[in-house]
C-alpha cells in the first residue's frame, strides 16, 4: 500500500481518536463496535468469516474446504480463489449497507486464513489450515491474504486476518486451559513461519490470537508473542483480535488472572487491540485503575481506526474502487466454474491398480453408489462455510453426468458414525440393500468418511466425537464393515472418501483397487468428481498431510513436540506420504541442474528442470524441491519450493524456482536460524524422496548434493 496514504491513514486515525471520550474509544474495541454519529463513525461489526467462501451470511460461491484447497499445491489457483471470495465480499457488503444491515458477518474484516500447523491428524480443526508443512502453509496463506486484500495502492478489498496465532492445533475439548508447550526450536521452525510469511510478505492486516496458553502465558496476553515476536521482531503493523471470548478464560480457565478486569488489562497491555467479545468493555475501569494506560488504549483504537480507512469506510464511495462492486456479482456463473475447477484440482488419486480408473461410462449398464457420504450436502462443505445456491453430492454429481445412458443404484449402507440408520432397526439396517446394489452393479462407487458433525471445532453444533477431534483415525462406524461388504461382491469398487483429515485406510490399500481422498470438496463437489471419475479431467491434487497406517504410532496428542510427527520428522513409512499423489497419464522429470553448487549467505539458488507429459492425456503435476541436511539429527528432507505446471500429451516445459539461503538454514535448540557448514542434498521430483513415495510410483527424484563452507547464523533468535 502506498506509503504517502498511510501516513494519511495514520494522521485521521490520530485525529479520529483524540476526540474520542474514554468510554468510546473503549466502545470500539469489542467485535461489536458502537457508532458515534458526531465522527461520523457508524457501527460496525468485525466478525467475518471467509475461509472459503464469504461464510454465515446467506448465499455465496462454497468453495472447497482449505484442506483441499492445499491439496491443489496451486498458489495462483488460491489467489483466484481469494480474489472472488473478497469480490463477493464487497458485493454483499453493498447490499447490506444499502439495506442499514450491519450484523455480524456483515464487514469488511474476515477472520481468514488458518495458518495453523496441522501436527496431529485428531485435531478436529485441521480441516481449515493448508496442512502439516510450515512452507506449504506459508506459500498458500501469501497468496490467500492477497487474493483477499486486493493490490490497490490506497485501500484494501477486505482485511484479511492470520489467526490462531500461535501453537495451537488441539485438543478442542481442553483448548480453553491448554498450556501448549514447546521448545524454541520447534516454534520457530514449524509453529511460526507460516504467520511470519503471512505478516512480511503477505501484508496480512490482521492477526488473531489462540485460546490456550503457549509456555504459560495465554496467547491472546501474551508479551513473548504479541509484543516481542509480532510486533518488535517482525514488524507487524495492523491490529490484533482476540479468540472469541478467549479473555475471560484469562481468570476463569488459565487461571493466570483473579478477575475480568485483570484479564482485560494483560491482554491490551501486551498488544491485543480488539475483543472479539464484550469483556473489554471493562477497559474504562482498567484505565481508571490505571492497569491499562491511556496512551496504550489510543495506540488499540487508531490501529482498528487505520483498518477501517484503509477499507475506505469512511470516505466517498466514489473514491474507493471496490464499492463498484454490485451483489450481482455475487454467486456468478463465472465463480462457479472457478469453484468446479479447484474442486477437480483438490482430488488425491491415492491408489489405481491396473488402471480401473477413469471409468469408461460406454462400457457400464449399472453403476452402485453407496456409503454414508454417497449423497451427503455437509460433507461437500465442511465447517466456516456459506450457503450454495446449488449442491451436487457425489450421488447427484453422478447422476447428472451419466443421464439416461447409465443406471445409478444408490444406498447409504450405514449411518456415518452410529450402528443403525433408523432409530427403531436393529444394527446395520442397510446391509441387505447393499447388497442388492452390489448384485446389480457393474461397479461400485463406495463413498466414506467423515463429515463436520465428526472433526470440527469445540462446541460446533453436532460434534460426535471428542469435542470435534478424532479418538482415532479409522473409519467410523460401520464403514469399514460394509466396505468389506462391497468388497466379497467381487465387483470393480472405488473408494472414495470425503474428509478434512487423515484416515487410516490401511484395509482399503490392501483391498480396494482404486482409491481417490476427496476432501470436502465444496458445493459443485459431485459435479467435479463425476468428471474427474469418467476421465473428462485427470486428477492432479498432492496430500498436504501423511496419511498413517495405525493411531497407535501417533505421539500424544498434547505433546506439542515435532519429534515423530509430520514427513518432516517421522521415522516409519507412512500408508501415503505427503507430497504424493497419482495422475491418469504420466510426467518425467529431466535435465535438473542448480545454479551454484555452493550455499552462500543472501544468495538465491536457481532451480531448473524440464517437466514432461510422456502420457496419452493432458495434465498437471506439480515439481517439487526438497532439501535436506547431512547433518547427524537433521529432520527428513523438507519441502522448500514447488510450481504446478499443465501439459498436453507430449509437452515438455521448463520449471525455474529459487532457493533462498534460508532454505539451508535450521532451528538450533536456542532458536537460531543457522546453516552448518557441510553437505545438503537438493532433490528435485515429483513427490518427497522417501522410500514409501518411491515404492508407490516407481520413481526417485534427481538428488544433486550441494555444500556449505562454513557455519552461517542467518538469525538470531529473538525471545
Amino acid at each position: 500500500m502506498n506509503k504517502v496514504k498511510l501516513e494519511e491513514y495514520r494522521t485521521r486515525a490520530k485525529k479520529l481518536v483524540s476526540e474520542m471520550t474514554l468510554e468510546e474509544k473503549v466502545s470500539q474495541t469489542i467485535h461489536g463496535a458502537a457508532a458515534i454519529p458526531r465522527l461520523g463513525i457508524k457501527a460496525y461489526n468485525w466478525w467475518n468469516e471467509g475461509l472459503h467462501g464469504v461464510a454465515r451470511a446467506g448465499v455465496a460461491t462454497v468453495f472447497p474446504q482449505a484442506i483441499g484447497l492445499a491439496a491443489t499445491f496451486d498458489e495462483d489457483l488460491l489467489n483466484e480463489v481469494a480474489d472472488v471470495i473478497s469480490t463477493e465480499a464487497r458485493a454483499k457488503y453493498a447490499l447490506q449497507q444499502k439495506c442499514g444491515d450491519t450484523d455480524i458477518y456483515k464487514g469488511l474484516t474476515f477472520w481468514s486464513p488458518n495458518v495453523n500447523i496441522f501436527r496431529d491428524p485428531r485435531w478436529g480443526r485441521g480441516h481449515e489450515t493448508f496442512g502439516e508443512d510450515p512452507y506449504l502453509s506459508s506459500r498458500m496463506g501469501v497468496r490467500f491474504i492477497e487474493g483477499l486484500q486486493g493490490d490497490d495502492e490506497e485501500y484494501l478489498k477486505v482485511a484479511a486476518c492470520g489467526k490462531h496465532f500461535a501453537v495451537h492445533s488441539g485438543p478442542e475439548e481442553d483448548r480453553h486451559s491448554f498450556d501448549a508447550v514447546v521448545s524454541k526450536q520447534d516454534m520457530f521452525e514449524t509453529y511460526l513461519p507460516a504467520f511470519e510469511a503471512c505478516v512480511k510478505e503477505g501484508k496480512v492486516e490482521a492477526i488473531m490470537g489462540a485460546y490456550n496458553r503457549t509456555n504459560g502465558e495465554p496467547c491472546c496476553g501474551s508479551k513473548t508473542l504479541l509484543k516481542d515476536i509480532l510486533r518488535d521482531f517482525w514488524g507487524f503493523e495492523g491490529h490484533v483480535v482476540s479468540d472469541c471470548w478467549a479473555i475471560k478464560d484469562f481468570h476463569e480457565h488459565h487461571k493466570v488472572t483473579n478477575s475480568a478486569v485483570e484479564s482485560v488489562a494483560m491482554a491490551m497491555e501486551n498488544g491485543c487491540d480488539i475483543n472479539c467479545g464484550s469483556l473489554f468493555l471493562y477497559l474504562t475501569e482498567a484505565v481508571n485503575r490505571g492497569m491499562v494506560s491511556e496512551e496504550r488504549l489510543n495506540q488499540a483504537v487508531e490501529n482498528l481506526m487505520m483498518t477501517r480507512l484503509k477499507l475506505g469506510v469512511f470516505d466517498e464511495q466514489e473514491k474507493v474502487p471496490y464499492s463498484g462492486i454490485t451483489y450481482e456479482e455475487n454467486d456468478t456463473k463465472e465463480h462457479q466454474e472457478l469453484n468446479k475447477t479447484a474442486s477437480r484440482k483438490s482430488f488425491v488419486l491415492l491408489k489405481n491398480e491396473n488402471n480401473l480408473l477413469p471409468l469408461n461410462k460406454d462400457k457400464i449398464k449399472t453403476i452402485g453408489i453407496i456409503g454414508p457420504n454417497s449423497n451427503n450436502r455437509k460433507a461437500l462443505v465442511g465447517n466456516y462455510e456459506g450457503t450454495a445456491s446449488r449442491y451436487y453430492t457425489i450421488t447427484e454429481g453422478i447422476q447428472d453426468y451419466l443421464g439416461e445412458d447409465v443406471r445409478v443404484m444408490v444406498s447409504e449402507g450405514c449411518h456415518l458414525c452410529r450402528p443403525k440408520v433408523s432409530g427403531l432397526s436393529q444394527d446395520n439396517d442397510r446391509i441387505s440393500e447393499v447388497r442388492g446394489v452390489c448384485e446389480a452393479s457393474d461397479v461400485i462407487i463406495a463413498c466414506m468418511g467423515l463429515d463436520s458433525s465428526l472433526e470440527g471445532e469445540e462446541g460446533d453444533e453436532g460434534n460426535e466425537f471428542a469435542s470435534g477431534d478424532k479418538p482415532n483415525l479409522s473409519l467410523p462406524g460401520l464403514q469399514e464393515e460394509v466396505l468389506k461388504e462391497i468388497y466379497n461382491s467381487g465387483k470393480p469398487v472405488v473408494l472414495v472418501i470425503l474428509s478434512g483429515s487423515a484416515l487410516s485406510v490401511t484395509w482399503a490399500d490392501e483391498h480396494i483397487p482404486a482409491i481417490l481422498e476427496g476432501w470436502y470438496p465444496g458445493s459443485l463437489g459431485g459435479r467435479a468428481l463425476a468428471s474427474v471419475l469418467f476421465g473428462e479431467h485427470s486428477p492432479e491434487g498432492k496430500l498436504p498431510v501423511t496419511f498413517y497406517k495405525t493411531t497407535e504410532e501417533l505421539p500424544d496428542f498434547r505433546d506439542y513436540a515435532m519429534k515423530g510427527r509430520t514427513y518432516r520428522y517421522m521415522k516409519q513409512d507412512a500408508l501415503y506420504p505427503f507430497g504424493y499423489g497419482l495422475s491418469y497419464t504420466d510426467f518425467t522429470v529431466k535435465d535438473v541442474s542448480l545454479s551454484q553448487d555452493t550455499v552462500l549467505e543472501g544468495e538465491t539458488i536457481t532451480v531448473k528442470a524440464v517437466l514432461k507429459n510422456t502420457g496419452s492425456m493432458k495434465g498437471a503435476e506439480t515439481l517439487q524441491v526438497y532439501v535436506k541436511s547431512c547433518h547427524v539429527d537433521a529432520p527428513n528432507a523438507q519441502l522448500k519450493a514447488f510450481k504446478k505446471v499443465e501439459l498436453n500429451p507430449g509437452e515438455e516445459k521448463e520449471v525455474t524456482l529459487s532457493l533462498s539461503d534460508r532454505a539451508f538454514g535450521l532451528r538450533n535448540l536456542d532458536g537460531d536460524l543457522v546453516i552448518e557448514a557441510g553437505d545438503y542434498l537438493v532433490y528435485v521430483g515429483t513427490q518427497q524422496p522417501d522410500a514409501r513415495s518411491m515404492e508407490l510410483t516407481g520413481k526417485v527424484p534427481e538428488c544433486i548434493t550441494i555444500t556449505a563452507a562454513q557455519r552461517i547464523v542467518l538469525e538470531t533468535c529473538c525471545i
